[in-house]
């Protein structure tokens, strides 16, 4: 478990591969975010209605 910046949100990794696979929302801590992508047989880009991002860009630095 990593934590950057302001310490709020917990990113979590794979032990094995190093993916990134949930964390702990830093703009809701009660809520936690998880990489679908990293799920044998889904794309996320393919899924409708669902906002992706880049790993890169916070919604909230925006």
């Amino acid at each position: 478990m990593y934590q950057f910046n302001t310490m709020t949100a917990k990113h979590y990794f794979c032990s094995i591969c190093g993916i990134y696979t949930h964390h702990q929302r830093r703009s809701n801590p009660s809520q936690y975010g998880f990489n679908v992508a990293c799920l044998e047989g889904v794309n996320p880009l393919e899924l409708e209605n669902i906002p992706t991002y880049d790993g890169v860009n916070h919604p909230e630095d925006m």
